[in-house]
């Protein structure tokens, strides 16, 4: 322990190395001076929260001695005492602001200190950060952003990668617009930082980061092709569209949907669905009986999301196996198996879109007399018995689809009357939810028979345009 007047003379020291180095012109014939504020930073600890904000503060005029002061000020930074600590965290933005090339390691160190418990030092940390962001965003950025790439010692790096990811989303991506200027420059930056970041994510992970790129001009309402293209590249790159696909792999199917319905926007403006699509007919719609119960929902809606946005020849490349899947579930006679209306529902929209895009692709798979002056209408060819095939599965849907709206329909007026003599706010809560579910049923079974309608005529009107022409489909 340094007593009270040793203390006392450190503290008067440092004063006068720095009020000498203040009033200096040419501060660089100061060594003396400096070399003891460095000195003083292992004394007392009010010696070493002075010299925490003397080492930074003339850092710059002595490049000899850059290695010395450095690593003095980083040995404050791992004192024990909170005070001290903070007071070096504060400083450390000064080393960069004439010093330009010590930008990486500032922040690499800021990095590491973002795992502070302390509220007031983390506080500090996420100042200085911003202080040396302003000074070089570029750089600072790029540093950054290696805390997220390069987890070299996962158990050691992980809560380091964590707090550096929430930093960027809280800190860094709300004043994007402060930022990153030049705009173009640095959006593109940042775009390839991102890009680079994507190796190793989780689902949330790479949501926050497609819900940031979207929201840079450069891939805007006014964003060439080629940029669409772009992020599209990103969501085919992280649904692993190049891979093999392996039914009993939970998470690869759950990346594949999320990608699919994180795409639809793009898809809408534009951007090409074809790897997506090309994906689907050749590796899951052939597996869709082994797919996960509670994920084949979100496979068919995706599918009927994307379908309004396809070109004609992937239309015509995937409705042959929409149209056996749709017989799947559309039996020819009853077999005494429940119906899934959903499921028909969202293949019935599917099956309309895709046949819009390329109408007599469905001669041949349902039978139609489709004539669009194209060798691929072949009309020449007796598809007759799939005509009456299909037919009798529409036919055998709608009964069926009846018969179900008749219960529903008496079910909802038996909701009515439960509701009425409800006495609790739970029963009536559970009456409500039972009640939403007859309404949404109703309403699925409302758009089959809408759909179901025009494909019994041999020439067939589709529903292919993107006005919303159905009740507000369950899929």
């Amino acid at each position: 322990m340094t007593d009270a007047s040793e203390e006392s003379k450190q503290i008067e020291k440092l004063y006068e190395f720095g009020e000498r180095l203040s009033e200096a012109k040419d501060k660089s014939q100061n060594v003396k001076d400096y070399e003891g504020i460095i000195d003083a930073s292992k004394t007392s600890l009010k010696a070493k929260q002075l010299a925490a904000q003397l080492i930074p503060r003339f850092f710059k005029f002595f490049p000899n001695l850059s290695s010395r002061a450095l690593n003095a000020h980083f040995d404050l930074i791992e004192e024990e005492d909170l005070a001290v600590r903070v007071q070096a965290i504060r400083g450390l933005p000064l080393f960069c602001k004439d010093t330009k090339e010590y930008i990486s390691k500032i922040v690499d160190i800021l990095g590491q200190l973002l795992t502070a418990e302390e509220i007031v030092e983390r506080d500090a940390v996420h100042k200085a950060l911003m202080s040396v962001l302003r000074q070089d965003v570029k750089e600072s950025l790029t540093a950054l952003f290696k805390h997220i790439w390069n987890v070299e010692d996962p158990s050691q790096d992980d809560t380091i990668r964590d707090k550096v990811l929430c930093f960027i989303r809280d800190k860094v991506f709300p004043l994007k617009a402060e930022l990153l200027r030049p705009q173009e420059e640095m959006e593109r930056h940042i775009t390839d930082l991102i890009k680079k970041s994507l190796g190793d994510v989780t689902g949330a992970e790479f949501r926050m980061f497609m819900d940031f790129l979207k929201s840079l001009s450069i891939f805007g309402e006014k964003a060439p092709p080629e940029h669409l293209k772009e992020l599209i590249g990103i969501i085919e790159g992280q649904a692993d569209l190049d891979s093999q696909f392996d039914v009993s792999d939970a998470d690869h199917i759950d990346r594949l949907i999320s990608c699919l319905f994180m795409a639809l926007s793009f898809f809408v403006r534009g951007a090409s669905g074809s790897k997506f699509l090309n994906y689907l007919n050749k590796h899951i719609i052939p597996v869709f009986d082994k797919l996960p119960e509670e994920r084949k929902l979100d496979l068919l809606k995706a599918l009927a999301e994307i379908s309004p946005y396809t070109t004609p020849q992937d239309s015509r490349q995937i409705l042959p196996s929409v149209v056996q899947l749709l017989k799947t579930y559309m039996p020819r006679r009853k077999t005494g198996e429940e119906t899934n209306f959903t499921y028909v529902e969202c293949l019935l929209f599917s099956f309309h879109h895709l046949a819009h895009k390329a109408p007599n692709a469905s001669n041949s798979l349902c039978g139609y007399k489709i004539v669009t002056g194209q060798p691929s209408d072949r009309l020449g060819e007796d598809f007759s018995e799939y005509y009456k095939d299909f037919t009798e599965r529409l036919s055998s849907v709608e009964d069926l689809t009846r018969a179900t709206m008749k219960k529903l329909t008496q079910g909802m007026a038996e909701h009515n009357k439960a509701m009425a003599a409800a006495k609790s706010d739970e029963a009536k809560d559970s009456i409500k939810t039972q009640k939403q579910n007859t309404t949404t049923g109703l309403r699925t079974c409302n758009n089959i028979l809408a759909m179901t309608k025009p494909l019994h005529s041999k020439t067939p009107t589709f529903i292919g345009d993107k006005r919303q022409v159905l009740f507000d489909t369950g899929c």
